[in-house]
């Protein structure tokens, strides 16, 4: 089952999924559909889900689960990461690598290796003060709280 992800539980689960680049206008329809026949059919030992989805800044996938009702279970995460790895095929996106760093510069979202990242760091063209988006948030208050925060407020301070 779908719901708003407005009316999601604060407590609920979320998986960022972050893309190496920007969706552009007429993916994200097709996106947009697909996420949500996904959802539609999500299941854990057979029972149905509630869930939601949003696509943020055309580029991260936040899918969120209600487990006070229906707790994922290995298969569901499975299920839900083979559908992840078919979105990055389809779009020709990365999606799963979690060795990369999206961050704010000015406007922009610039996404960079974390290597890369470190460079930045040590040539001072990003700051302690650089919004980053830390994707380890565990549920939606925690994603409310701590996705889009200054660099030295997440795992990313280790680099300065």
């Amino acid at each position: 089952m779908i719901t708003s992800f407005s009316e999601m539980s604060k407590d609920s689960r979320v998986w960022v999924y972050q893309s190496n680049r920007k969706f552009i206008t007429s993916e994200l329809e097709l996106l947009n559909s697909k996420i949500l026949d996904f959802l539609k059919s999500w299941a854990a030992h057979g029972s149905e889900m509630l869930s939601s989805y949003q696509i943020k800044y055309d580029r991260f996938i936040i899918i969120a689960l209600d487990e006070t009702k229906t707790s994922a279970s290995g298969c569901s995460i499975d299920s839900c990461v083979h559908f992840i790895q078919g979105l990055e095929k389809t779009f020709e996106v990365s999606l799963l690598d979690k060795m990369n760093v999206a961050f704010k510069q000015g406007e922009y979202i610039t996404y960079k290796s974390i290597e890369d990242f470190k460079k930045l760091v040590s040539d001072r063209s990003v700051s302690k003060k650089t919004i980053v988006f830390n994707n380890l948030v565990v549920d939606i208050d925690d994603f409310n709280s701590n996705w889009e925060v200054p660099a030295i407020s997440s795992w990313h301070s280790r680099f300065f």
